[in-house]
Order: structure tokens, then C-alpha cells, then sequence
């Protein structure tokens, strides 16, 4: 992977541990519906795919109809509001390798399934000591990750080839988006997703620590 410009990375799971309050935010949401509640490691097989699917995921499977599904999605967002800052850090290393990557003038970038507006909000406030070349989340009737449009045009952007660019996560759906970008996908170990998910879903490499990423650079 020598001779890397630019690094995108996938957000929650990746450079912030945010599992504990995305869990208590859609359990306070399903029980505002009267809906059975699950234990936090549960939603390391929900999240990834964004809110809607998120919800769709986490509800009843005899009650994921559209209405049902858009009023828990209403009300994880209400919910996520007020604990999205309430236990979410960077994960060990993650600062230092950042430092790290901007010493090198390596460019990077952030882009999440998350909404685009919790997506920054939570950038800008959890990680603010770095510049981001750019940060995008979800926004309505733009495509999602796996696809592949807004990894490149974030590439694009940087006016650096997809083969100069590495894309960092911790799921399938993130390995999937660097390969169908034409990017190095590299999987990290310390997400929500098993490893060996992530090589059989294309991974390059499986870093154990953030700091590791530097090695390849």
C-alpha cells in the first residue's frame, strides 16, 4: 500500500466507539412503541446501513411495515439527539494516527451512513483537533455506501486516482464500497464486525490498532 494520498474512513466502529449510545437510543425509541428491547452487542449485527435500516432491523419482524418502520426512524432520531455525546469517544489510537497521517500530508476523509447531520455534528465535536478534507453522511436521495459514487467523488475532489486511495472500516459494507471505488479496503479489528467477515468480504489488510495503518503508508 506504499505511496498512499488519501484515506477515507467509515465513522462509527472505525474512529469512534459510538455502539453504547446508538443501542440506548433505539431501545428508548422501541419502547416509546411498546416493542421488546435488545442488548447492546445485538446492534453490532444492526448497525452500518443507516437509520432506516437500522430500525427496520431492530423492530418486530411482523411489524416492519413502512408507517411503523418511519415513526421508530422519527423517534431514534429525537432520542439519538439527546445521547449521541453521552458515551461515544474516539477509540485508543485513533487521535495519535490521525496526528499521524496529517504529518505525512495524507489527505483524509470521512464518509458514513450515518445521517449527514449527526455525521459532522459529531466530527466537529469529537474529533475537531483534525482537518477533514471533506465529511459526509447520509443525505436523502444520495446514494448510500456500498455504492461506490461518493467515495469517488470524494477522490475526485482530492484530484487523487481511486488507486492512490485506501478506505478504512469496519464492515461489509465498507469493504464493498473501497473495492467497487477501486480503492484498497482495509478492515480494523477493533469495530463491530468479526475480522473474518471483513477479509471474506474483500479486506486487504486487518489492522489491530489504529496506529498500524501508519506502517502501510
Amino acid at each position: 500500500m506504499k505511496g498512499k494520498k488519501g484515506v477515507i474512513f467509515d465513522l462509527d466502529g472505525t474512529l469512534l466507539d459510538t455502539l453504547t449510545d446508538i443501542a440506548d437510543s433505539m431501545n428508548a425509541a422501541l419502547s416509546r412503541h411498546g416493542f421488546p428491547l435488545h442488548d447492546s452487542d445485538d446492534y453490532r449485527l444492526m448497525v452500518g446501513g443507516g437509520i432506516d435500516v437500522l430500525a427496520r432491523r431492530a423492530v418486530p419482524r411482523e411489524r416492519r411495515d413502512e408507517d411503523t418502520v418511519s415513526s421508530v426512524v422519527a423517534a431514534m432520531r429525537e432520542e439519538y439527539g439527546m445521547r449521541w455525546a453521552a458515551t461515544s469517544r474516539p477509540f485508543p489510537g485513533v487521535v495519535e494516527m490521525l496526528a499521524g497521517l496529517a504529518c505525512r500530508n495524507i489527505l483524509c476523509a470521512v464518509l458514513s451512513n450515518k445521517l449527514d447531520s449527526f455525521t459532522k455534528l459529531m466530527v466537529r465535536s469529537l474529533l475537531g483537533g483534525f482537518s477533514f478534507f471533506q465529511v459526509r453522511g447520509l443525505v436523502a436521495g444520495q446514494p448510500r455506501k456500498p455504492d461506490p459514487r461518493a467515495a469517488l467523488e470524494i477522490a475526485q475532489d482530492m484530484r487523487l486516482t481511486p488507486e492512490e486511495m485506501i478506505f478504512v472500516g469496519d464492515s461489509d459494507i465498507d469493504m464493498e464500497t473501497g473495492k467497487r471505488a477501486g480503492m484498497t479496503p482495509v478492515g480494523v479489528s477493533w469495530g463491530y464486525q468479526a475480522p473474518e467477515k471483513l477479509i471474506l468480504s474483500g479486506a486487504c489488510v486487518i489492522l489491530d490498532a489504529p496506529g498500524d495503518l501508519l506502517k502501510y503508508l
